[in-house]
């Protein structure tokens, strides 16, 4: 935030935390309207974003702006939605709670596009493996498939949502995306079967009629033109300019196959789309009889063909009810408008449950057994008016208020929360509580919704006017329900007699009672004898109904209670006009969402106390450049320099509060007379910057001249031993080859064109034979995988020509301590590995050699001592019987030697003791022990005795971490 704070003037603030007026509404609507001219579409209050669609595309959504908000501070930069979803993910990944964010708004304000963002966002900066890059494919793949039968085009929004949904995204320990879960929420099944002028049913029937293949279409009996089915024309327009129904059909069969659809569940999806279109296509007449029949004989054929199920109960279905009286089953011919209503309410149905169906499926797809944290995103409907309110936008204007009470409720909350925390006394704010409201709809045998079920259940034919009566017997007399009866003067001339009104906390909405009640007897059909249906198309009832407003409110409260386990995040949508024009603010249209929102609501609780607050650590690095006793860098504590620095600047006691971790301050004025005196001071810190950014080239030049030296040097001894002047070469080329092997491996364990090793490299194969040999076996061998082994412990001076009389060729060098097989007197000594043999020197003399062809075998022990006896053959007479010696790399050494002499199979690693040749026939017998240090001395029965040094609790841990595995 701090960012952008001086070009508050131009673009308002980017916090409305910050405005002045903060009691102003009309000072909240012109803040967002400057930042809206500006394409400035995100604004925060405190942590809840708002967004303006803007009705265009802006280029701030590629990956490199994913990449700029990844890892930042929520308030470092601007505003935006990444900043939201990356915030939500730190918070999972470090607190280790479950995250929710709430997105809301009404249709056409950009919810479906702030949820695909978010999406997108996770998909591209959370790390991923195979397995769970096909799992983000289907989460994001899951978006056009749900919008293709759950989204249409209205007068608000060419692609609006028509049911709410909430998605859980399920991550790992890693923060990698491994799985999902979708519940979806009401979805507007009146569509499917009327349109208001201007409006189109659900895109999945245009898409499949514009896009699918014709010997398809054939086989579901339909033709390539909407116009011919009644279903797709309620609203006159078809087409929709903006909408590519043949491209869109092709990305959902794309989609379909990376979900996991199998082509028979297609099939059986797409006979339930075409047999809605042909109960569209069904028409009634009257018989001889008068008794109403369908005269549709083709569309019956197919529907009982697409459905499964049997012609002549369907038919019957269609054109009688079940009445029982008295423990008997009556049956009784509908009406014209009965049988008319009796074929909507079954398109109705039979589309609902195949929504329902594709989401279970969707979430077989996308489930994942076991642990995760989770983030979940909740696009749900917005308020909303119309001039023909039903029942489903009760329920979702019902949705909004239980919502609004929970924003309000967990924003009190965790304001409340954080004062706390910081030790801040809390002031109790005022604000309103729609609980009232909510208590009107759900409350237990009184509610709306209580006596709805009660009307729906009573014995009888009951009516939408009984049912209205009802509510005015109950309810009458409530402040925020009126009907035209109850109502007098001005509201009673503005409130239908079929009608009644809600004062909600956003605003007064007149509802219809007309269809409340609809005929409930013609309700189901059987699904057919095929046992494997895919989408049970419908069942029969023969218990009590519970009404979907019952339904929907029992969702509602398990919705509530998940949201309520999470800590949650906000993004509250506005849309700007109606017309869907880039560029254009309708105040009226912002102010009236601005309200149902709750924003204001919000603002005030959030502004109770301070506007602002941040860490100290935070505060401290912006700032202190104002106080000479804070800069350049404070030593002490933290909260001790915030406090030297405030006093400096002269805020007054009443001004701000120091808490446990965070400065607060309560009037924005104190904040930008602040930023105003860094604007100040920055001309200044510029030289200085400029100085130091200076000194800092200077020394960057000077450590890479340095580096030129270390490598030409290096490269001048790099045929010699390793030494100071080519260690530096010799580990970069060690770098460089194995940087080359691992961005060009071989394609098989066959391959053979791996590339030559440098030389330096020679000790890396030796460490792979020192982990065959030792690991697991040996205490020290943990101690010596982080040490390389080296071409030689001796210096290069040495020579034996004159010993040996030719020059000897030595590969390695290192010095031992020799004991004597008779008394175990200790012989300083070196030990001389050449290609063939190994020799024992003393002072440029050698004392033994050793044939590789000769040696049996090398013996060391399991624990720290650097002992190991080399076995010769006693009935050698060369040979002066087996060699007792101590080294300080007895991992190094054993591995070369082993190595050069090919007896790696020939190592014996012995537990307690190693008995070694003396003589003819006779043996010496090294006994080892642990103990607090190392100890050689003579023991019992003759036995050299060797005490380890115990191995330490860091050693233990670095074996059990498998540090050890490296060597």
């Amino acid at each position: 935030m701090e960012s952008t704070l001086t070009a508050r003037d131009r673009v308002g603030v980017q916090d409305f935390v910050l405005l002045e007026n903060y009691t102003s509404e009309a000072a909240f609507i012109e803040n967002l309207r400057r930042r809206f001219g500006e394409k400035l579409i995100y604004t925060y209050i405190g942590s809840v974003l708002v967004s303006v669609n803007p009705y265009k595309d802006l280029e701030i959504y590629s990956k490199a702006h994913m990449e700029r908000y990844r890892g930042v501070s929520f308030y470092e930069i601007s505003p935006h939605i990444y900043a939201v979803s990356d915030n939500t993910y730190r918070a999972m990944r470090t607190e280790r709670r479950d995250q929710c964010i709430l997105i809301s708004g009404e249709s056409g304000a950009g919810k479906t596009e702030a949820s695909k963002k978010i999406l997108q966002y996770y998909a591209t900066t959370c790390p991923v493996t195979d397995h769970m890059s096909t799992i983000r494919d289907r989460l994001l793949q899951s978006n056009p498939v749900l919008e293709a039968f759950g989204n249409a085009k209205t007068l608000r929004n060419d692609n609006s949502s028509r049911f709410g949904k909430y998605m859980d995204v399920q991550f790992d320990f890693r923060g990698a995306p491994i799985g999902g879960h979708i519940l979806n929420y009401l979805l507007e099944k009146s569509r499917v079967v009327h349109q208001n002028h201007g409006e189109r049913n659900f895109h999945i029937f245009y898409q499949l009629l514009e896009g699918g293949e014709q010997d398809q279409l054939s086989k579901l009996g339909l033709e390539r033109n909407a116009q011919k089915y009644h279903y797709l024309v309620k609203g006159c327009c078809p087409r929709v300019s903006s909408i590519n129904d043949k491209n869109d059909w092709k990305t959902v069969r794309k989609a379909l196959t990376v979900i996991g659809f199998h082509e028979e569940e297609v099939e059986d999806l797409l006979n339930i789309i075409a047999s809605v279109l042909h109960l569209g296509n069904t028409q009634f007449g009257e018989g001889e009889d008068g008794e109403t029949q369908i005269t549709t004989e083709p569309q019956l054929t197919y529907l009982s063909k697409l459905l499964g199920v049997d012609g002549a109960a369907l038919r019957e279905a269609l054109t009688h009810k079940k009445l029982t009286a008295k423990g008997e089953e009556m049956i009784s011919p509908l009406s014209f408008e009965q049988a008319v209503a009796a074929r909507d309410a079954l398109a109705k149905a039979v589309y609902g449950r195949a929504f329902t169906w594709l989401v279970a499926k969707i979430n077989q797809s996308l489930a994942f057994k076991g642990s995760s944290s989770v983030i979940g995103l909740l696009d749900i409907y917005g308020f909303e008016v119309f001039q023909h309110n039903s029942f489903e936008q009760f329920c979702i204007n019902y949705c909004n208020e239980k919502l609004q009470q929970l924003f309000i409720k967990l924003t009190l909350k965790s304001e409340q929360e954080e004062y706390e925390a910081e030790g801040i006394t809390w002031e109790p704010v005022k604000y309103f509580d729609n609980k009232i409201i909510c208590d009107l709809v759900e409350e237990k045998h009184k509610g709306f919704i209580s006596i709805l079920d009660e009307e729906c259940l009573r014995p009888g034919e009951p009516s939408d006017i009984s049912f209205l009566e009802k509510l005015e017997d109950t309810l009458g007399g409530h402040a925020h329900f009126v009907t035209h009866k109850l109502a007098n003067g001005k509201t009673r001339k503005a409130v239908g007699r079929e009608e009644f009104r809600l004062i909600h906390y956003a605003g007064e909405v007149n509802y219809t009672v007309n269809g409340e009640l609809a005929n409930q007897s013609v309700n189901s059909i059987t699904a057919g004898s095929v046992s494997e249906e895919p989408v049970p198309v419908a069942c029969i009832e023969t218990r009590r109904l519970i009404v979907a407003a019952t339904q929907f409110k029992n969702s509602l409260a398990k919705l509530i209670e998940i949201l309520m386990s999470k800590e949650p995040s906000y993004v509250r949508c506005i849309k700007p006009n109606e017309a869907k024009q880039s560029g254009r603010f309708d105040e009226a249209l912002v102010r009236h969402q601005v309200k149902y929102l709750g924003l204001m609501e919000n603002l005030r609780v959030r502004r109770a106390g301070f506007a602002y607050r941040r860490r100290y650590e935070a505060f401290l690095q912006r700032y202190k450049s104002l106080c000479p006793g804070t800069w350049p860098n404070w030593q002490g504590r933290l909260a001790d320099g915030v406090a030297t620095l405030v006093q400096h600047l002269g805020y007054k006691p009443e001004e701000y509060k120091l808490g446990k971790t965070k400065i607060f301050i309560r009037f924005p004025k104190t904040l930008f007379t602040t930023e105003d005196a860094l604007e100040a001071r920055r001309p200044a810190l510029g030289c200085l910057t400029s100085w130091r950014g200076y000194r800092e080239r200077a020394k960057r030049r000077r450590h890479a001249a340095e580096i030129i030296r270390k490598f030409i040097k290096g490269f001048i001894y790099r045929h010699y031993e390793r030494c100071p002047e080519n260690e530096y070469f010799l580990d970069h080329q060690r770098f460089s080859f194995l940087m080359t092997l691992v961005r060009n491996p071989p394609k098989s364990v066959l391959d053979k064109s791996w590339p030559v090793p440098p030389p330096s490299l020679t000790e890396m194969e030796q460490k792979v034979v020192a982990s065959q040999i030792f690991q697991d076996q040996k205490d020290s061998y943990p101690q010596s995988v982080p040490k390389l082994f080296v071409a030689s412990r001796l210096g290069r001076a040495h020579t034996l020509t004159d010993t040996l009389g030719t020059p000897l060729r030595r590969l390695y060098g290192v010095a031992v301590t020799k004991y004597d097989r008779r008394g175990y007197k200790a012989r300083p000594r070196q030990l001389l590995l050449t290609s063939s043999f190994a020799v024992l020197v003393a002072e440029a003399k050698l004392k033994q050699r050793i044939d590789y062809a000769t040696l049996r075998s090398i013996s060391v022990s399991s624990l720290t001592d650097g002992f190991m006896v080399l076995h010769v053959p006693s009935e050698d007479n060369k040979q002066k019987s087996d060699v007792v010696l101590q080294c300080d790399h007895v991992i190094e050494v054993v591995t070369k030697l082993a190595t050069m002499a090919d007896k790696k199979n020939k190592v014996n690693i012995s537990q307690d003791s190693i008995k070694f040749a003396v003589a003819r026939g006779k043996e010496g017998v090294i006994d080892f022990t642990s103990g607090p240090e190392l100890k050689v001395v003579k023991g019992k029965k003759g036995h050299l005795l060797v005490v380890s040094q115990e191995t330490g609790e860091e050693d233990i841990i670095m074996r059990t971490v498998g540090l050890r595995k490296g060597g």
